[in-house]
């Protein structure tokens, strides 16, 4: 029975290890797709009733982390709009992120605003269509479990 469950236990440790490199290789896309370490900067998916939003921020003074975040969220604010959703592919090493496919066809019921905000920026989503609604809520609880992220802003 011990053998058991030092095997279980080495087992477990396996599968922890293997999820701590698929995150290690999520945060190393994540630094190449928005250009700042991702282990230095906080992420939150927060849903909100119209849509929801996306901050990104460096958690210690960066002008040029910033300046990167910033220019990042103009830039996925821009290409989500026009239904191109190829960078959250990329960084998250799938061809169709939950909620993007949605968000896609209904892209012309959805606004996608960039905002800077201290230590980087934002991108605020809303509709008044509320399958579009839960196509982004759906995204952003994707994004959330997937970048092991905070439901709220500091």
């Amino acid at each position: 029975m011990a053998l058991l469950f030092v095997v279980g236990c080495a087992k477990g440790q396996k599968s922890r290890a293997a999820s701590d490199s698929s995150f290690a290789r999520l945060q190393q896309r994540g630094e190449t797709a928005m250009g700042v370490n991702q282990y230095t900067s906080e992420h939150v998916f927060e849903p909100l009733p119209d849509g929801g939003r996306i901050v990104l921020q460096r958690k210690e003074a960066d002008p040029a982390g910033t300046e990167t975040i910033r220019a990042h969220m103009r830039t996925i604010a821009s290409a989500f709009a026009n239904g191109d959703f190829a960078l959250p592919g990329f960084v998250h090493a799938m061809s169709d992120v939950p909620g993007t496919t949605d968000m896609r066809r209904l892209r012309n019921e959805i606004r996608y605003t960039a905002r800077d905000l201290p230590g980087g920026g934002e991108v605020v989503i809303s509709s008044g269509n509320a399958e579009a609604v839960k196509a982004v809520h759906d995204f952003l609880a994707f994004q959330r479990m997937d970048h092991r992220s905070a439901m709220h802003a500091r």
